[in-house]
C-alpha cells in the first residue's frame, strides 16, 4: 500500500510519468491495482465526465479534440480517454486518437490515453471506469471519454459519463429511426457533425421528430450542428454540455446519478470478487468447464450445482464433483 500511496502522491503533484504508470497498472489489472485504486479514491469523483459516442466515422475524435482545446482555453485541466479497437497484432489500442492529438503534446494540463477494448462490448474497455478514476485523482477537472465506434445497443458510456454526447452525421438515411431504441435514447446532447454536407438539416429534423414522440422528460437533449474539421458549431456544443452540467448541479441530480452508477459498479465488483473467491477455493476454469459440459449433456442439474458452488466458495469442505 505504501508504494501505491507514493505513486498517487507523485501523480497528484503533476508527474505525468507517474500518472501513465498508474494508468497502465490499472488497465492491465496488475496485482497492485486494487491498492492503487483505493489510494486514488479519496481524490476521485470531482471531475465532470463527458462521454462522446456514435457510429464509426462520425468524427468523434475531432470533436473531442476541439472540446479539449476549449476547456484548456478556459483553464480547466483535461483528461482524454480514447477507446480504440484492439490491434490484432499487439493486443493494444491502435492509437489513432493519440496520433490525431499530437499537436497538444507538451501541455501539462492535458493528458491523453488510448485504451484497447480487448474484446469488451458496449464501446468501452473493461477497465475504463478504473482508468477514469486514476486520471481524476491527478486533479483533472474534465474527463472526455470517447467510445470506439458503436451500434444500437452498445450504450455502456451512459452509465459512466455524467453527460453523454451522441454524434450523428448526414447520410445515415433511416438509421436515425432504427437507432432510436438504443443509442438515441442515451443522448444528453446530440451533435450532428459534418453539417456542411447535404442532409444535415434532415438529420436534425428526424431527431426533433423523434423527441416529440417520446415521453416528456425534465431534460430535452439539444441538437447542435457542428463541423469538427473547421470548428464550426463547437462553441455551441461546448455551451450545450455546460448547460447540461448546470442542470445536473441542481436538486442533487448529479449525486443521484452517481449513486445509481456506484450501485451498478459495486454489483459488478462483487460478482468479480465472488468469482475470484470461487477460484481460490478450487473451482478452476477447467472444472467449471467440465460442469458446463455435464449440464449441457443433462447429467448435472445447474439449479442444484450453483448453490453448492457458492457454499464451496465460502469455505465448505471438500470438492464438488
Amino acid at each position: 500500500m505504501a508504494q501505491a500511496n507514493d505513486l498517487v502522491d507523485k501523480l497528484r503533484a503533476g508527474d505525468t510519468r507517474a500518472l501513465a504508470r498508474a494508468v497502465s497498472l490499472v488497465e492491465n489489472a496488475a496485482p497492485e491495482s486494487t491498492d492503487l485504486l483505493s489510494a486514488c479514491f479519496p481524490y476521485a469523483g470531482k471531475a465532470l465526465r463527458v462521454g462522446v459516442t456514435g457510429a464509426p466515422g462520425a468524427g468523434k475524435s475531432t470533436l473531442v479534440d476541439r472540446l479539449a482545446r476549449m476547456w484548456r482555453e478556459a483553464d480547466s485541466k483535461v483528461g482524454v480517454i480514447a477507446v480504440d479497437p484492439t490491434s490484432p497484432f499487439t493486443g493494444g489500442a491502435l492509437l489513432g486518437d493519440r496520433i490525431r492529438m499530437q499537436h497538444q503534446q507538451g501541455d501539462d494540463g492535458l493528458y491523453v490515453r488510448s485504451m484497447a477494448t480487448r474484446g469488451s462490448l458496449g464501446g468501452l474497455a473493461g477497465t475504463t471506469a478504473d482508468v477514469t478514476q486514476v486520471i481524476e485523482a491527478s486533479g483533472r477537472d474534465i474527463i472526455l471519454i470517447e467510445t470506439v465506434g458503436v451500434g444500437q445497443d452498445e450504450v455502456e458510456i451512459v452509465r459512466l459519463a455524467d453527460v453523454t454526447v451522441v454524434v450523428l452525421i448526414p447520410g445515415m438515411g433511416d438509421d436515425v429511426q432504427s437507432l432510436k431504441a438504443g443509442i438515441m435514447e442515451i443522448a444528453d446532447v446530440f451533435a450532428v457533425n459534418k453539417a456542411d454536407r447535404d442532409g444535415a438539416d434532415r438529420v436534425e429534423k428526424e431527431i426533433r421528430a423523434m423527441q416529440s414522440l417520446g415521453t416528456p422528460n425534465a431534460w430535452v437533449a439539444p441538437v447542435v450542428k457542428t463541423v469538427g474539421t473547421t470548428g464550426e458549431g463547437i462553441s455551441d456544443l461546448f455551451a450545450a454540455v455546460n448547460q447540461r452540467r448546470q442542470w445536473l448541479a441542481e436538486d442533487g441530480r448529479l449525486e443521484a446519478r452517481r449513486k445509481v452508477w456506484w450501485k451498478q459498479r459495486m454489483e459488478g465488483m462483487l460478482r468479480q470478487a465472488l468469482m475470484d473467491q470461487a477460484r481460490a477455493h478450487g473451482i478452476s476454469d477447467t472444472e467449471f468447464e467440465a460442469h458446463a459440459e455435464r449440464v449441457a449433456a443433462g447429467s448435472e442439474d445447474p439449479y442444484k450445482l450453483i448453490p453448492a458452488l457458492v457454499a464451496q466458495a465460502f469455505a465448505a469442505p471438500g470438492r464438488i464433483r
